[in-house]
């Protein structure tokens, strides 16, 4: 719920005509995937159905190799040139960005959308205080949501309908509790 929020917000804030979720396919800074591209792109598909100017983008899924945001955000302004274009990511995104792939550059191709926690407005890591960047906080509400707690939730055993609608929306639960995705299956490793 916590990534739906942050998106409705930023079309609202930004008045955006688009906003491009965008699943990664081989997440490089995870030390394994939980889960398929096909998977994370069918959960992003189901959550989005109906909401006008959502669109799904799979060319991180499609693409071999690693899934760097400034690859990205070439391809997408290289096809788009006169778009204005923003990342929008959370707190904890925005404190971990000085560890992406070509961070430097990233900040000069976009501007940064971010959404401070517990409705706070963003910090910058010290890494960003002494580097130029465009940055437009988003006005979120507080939220007690975390993928983590799901994931560790749904890995106890838990279904993932218990947490509609507070954590997570009716169909993406629907998705996770058909596949069994999270849980850990009788050999004791999560499903992919």
């Amino acid at each position: 719920m916590g990534h739906l929020v942050l998106a409705m917000t930023a079309v609202q804030h930004l008045k955006l005509d688009e906003l491009r979720w965008i699943p990664a396919g081989v997440p490089w800074q995870k030390e394994r995937t939980l889960l398929s591209g096909t998977h994370r792109a069918a959960m992003v598909k189901a959550a989005i159905t109906g909401h006008r100017g959502f669109k799904i983008d799979r060319r991180e899924i499609e693409r071999n190799g690693p899934s760097y945001t400034i690859d990205t955000v070439r391809e997408s302004q290289l096809a788009e040139p006169d778009a204005k274009w923003f990342l929008v990511i959370g707190q904890d995104q925005y404190e971990r960005l000085p560890t992406w792939h070509e961070w430097r550059e990233l900040i000069t191709r976009v501007t940064l959308a971010v959404a401070g926690r517990d409705g706070k407005s963003p910090a910058p890591p010290s890494e960003l205080l002494a580097v130029w960047h465009r940055i437009e906080a988003l006005p979120m509400p507080p939220m007690n949501v975390s993928s983590t707690a799901i994931r560790a939730h749904l890995a106890a055993g838990g279904t993932a309908q218990s947490l509609v609608p507070d954590m997570v929306p009716t169909v993406v639960a629907r998705y996770i509790d058909r596949y069994h995705l999270y849980a850990p299956p009788r050999g004791g490793v999560p499903a992919a």
